[in-house]
């Protein structure tokens, strides 16, 4: 699992057909993973189930699931089901969400996102782990009067934190096994992202947390025109306070000047400089933007890469 991309079909008839379509196009360039993004449209478990199912071989993922607006037991039931499904080739991906769309869409107070973020891990290990859980906490409770296990899951469920923050990463590194960084570009992943939630892992006892850096590019001939679209598709994160602190850090302005954009030398060139900067995994988001040709010009390069 060292190179990805994340599915994102565009205009499709129907949702679930073009995303298999898409993993197998994937899979035969020889990508290991494919992730799915969670807003208020398909359903990215189900998704994913259905896609890892279709596509043997093929690792499948969210990234990610806000911890708002769900529960424990029922986010469990869902990744064990598609654990289960694709035969323990399935990453749970969680975040902590946004205001605009927790307070906007649900109508529930985006208040104390850490702490819900340390509970929910707490409760749903317990539950993909054991099958079980006897959690009350100040924020949520977590208990199983029946059992929670699925059957074919006894693997567990790789649970990964969309998380950048110092505190998000220090319950990453104590609860998660591992992180999903987005638009935080190689400077801030080596001096800041990765040695603080390796730190939180060792002091907590945890073995070192995989470093899924999900990177937004494609590979084109027409840069500056690609990054002008890419600016405007990007502005959104440059108003949440979390990215635009990984962009500052990865010394950058805008979330667009952390886009890696460009012909395949300068693409490849930029896969290294993360692996350097500790990423385990690189997981290519947006190579939809400029077209299917180059998406799959994208695609080819990156299966080269993933070794």
């Amino acid at each position: 699992m060292t190179v990805g991309v994340a599915l994102n079909p565009t205009d499709p008839a129907n949702q679930i057909d073009a995303s298999v379509a898409l993993a197998k196009e994937a899979a035969a360039a020889g990508l290991r993973s494919a992730w799915f993004g969670q807003t208020f449209g398909a359903d990215s478990p189900q998704l994913a189930a259905i896609v890892g199912r279709e596509v043997p071989g093929l690792h499948v993922g969210t990234s990610a699931v806000p911890v708002f607006g769900r529960h424990p037991l029922i986010v469990s039931s869902q990744a064990q089901t598609a654990q289960a499904a694709t035969h323990g080739r399935y990453h749970l991906g969680l975040a902590l969400g946004t205001r605009l769309l927790t307070e906007g869409g649900f109508g529930i107070p985006f208040e104390r996102p850490v702490a819900r973020l340390r509970e929910f891990l707490t409760a749903l290990r317990q539950l993909t782990e054991t099958g079980s859980a006897d959690f009350h906490g100040e924020l949520l409770t977590a208990a199983t009067p029946i059992p929670a296990r699925v059957p074919g899951a006894e693997s567990g469920v790789p649970l990964l934190v969309a998380a950048m923050g110092p505190r998000a990463l220090r319950v990453s590194g104590e609860l998660a096994d591992g992180i999903l960084p987005y638009l935080a570009g190689p400077r801030a992943l080596a001096d800041h992202i990765v040695p603080a939630v390796t730190a939180a892992a060792e002091a907590a006892g945890r073995p070192a947390p995989r470093i899924v850096a999900l990177v937004h590019g494609v590979v084109t001939d027409d840069a500056d025109a690609v990054r002008a679209t890419a600016a405007e598709q990007l502005a959104f994160y440059d108003q949440v306070p979390s990215y635009a602190r990984a962009i500052e850090l990865s010394g950058a302005r805008r979330a667009v000047d952390v886009a890696v954009i460009g012909d395949e030398k300068t693409v490849a060139a930029e896969v290294q400089r993360y692996r350097d900067a500790g990423a385990t995994e690189v997981v290519f988001v947006g190579t939809e933007i400029d077209g299917d040709t180059n998406r799959r010009r994208t695609w080819d390069l990156l299966g080269t890469l993933a070794g």
